[in-house]
């Protein structure tokens, strides 16, 4: 007979075991988007049967790779500070988003090859809307451009994440440089234009043709 303790604690084991898969789906598809279910299990320390058991797919797998590595940046992206000016907030959280983005592109180059479109941006959503909110408080605040939709200029932001990441992992932008550049491209991008000068009335010809002389 079983013990009344056998429950709880099978799904206590079961909880760790998942959370073991899961941890190194994150760590397999951060360094190799292509691994396979094999290599997973290997740095898992699990058995293919015992994968399964939680996982039926690899799209599952990726899934729940994917869903942890973002809860993960919302907790830590929830502590920036982003009150205040919103450039200065905005430099905050590209500071903070940078080493959460490095794992995050490799975690997406495989979701893209696995989940559907609309799931992976369902799952980017909370991401998405922190820095549409940001962006909209620049633009009330007049040092953040206003001319172009407030989506694509989103859209940007995470091009341009993703890029540096890809770029981080070639090998052709240092670790140490990626904050930098990522906050100085950005601002660039979405800093407000300066207001066009004062047109200035130009001289009255003189009933001759004639300009008239300074000082005369």
């Amino acid at each position: 007979m079983a013990t009344a303790g056998a429950g709880p604690r099978r799904r206590a084991d079961a909880e760790r075991s998942i959370a073991r898969i899961v941890s190194a789906t994150r760590r397999s598809l951060s360094s190799d988007p292509n691994a396979s279910i094999d290599d997973i299990a290997k740095v898992a320390g699990v058995g293919r049967m015992t994968l399964y058991g939680h996982f039926r797919t690899r799209a599952e797998l990726v899934e729940a790779a994917l869903v942890d590595a973002l809860r993960a940046g919302e907790e830590a992206l929830s502590a920036v500070d982003l009150t205040g000016d919103a450039q200065d907030a905005l430099a905050r959280l590209l500071d903070s988003s940078w080493s959460l983005v490095a794992e995050s592109t490799a975690l997406l180059t495989a979701a893209q090859g696995t989940l559907p479109s609309g799931r992976i941006r369902q799952l980017h959503a909370a991401p998405a809307e922190r820095i549409e909110e940001l962006i909209r408080r620049g633009q009330n605040q007049g040092v953040f451009r206003a001319d172009l939709p407030i989506t694509w200029l989103v859209s940007a932001v995470h091009y341009i994440l993703h890029g540096a990441a890809e770029e981080n992992r070639a090998g052709r932008l240092k670790t140490g440089e990626a904050a930098r550049v990522v906050t100085a491209t950005v601002q660039s991008i979405l800093a407000a234009s300066a207001p066009d000068p004062a047109p200035t009335n130009p001289p009255t010809r003189q009933p001759n043709g004639t300009l008239p002389v300074p000082g005369g």
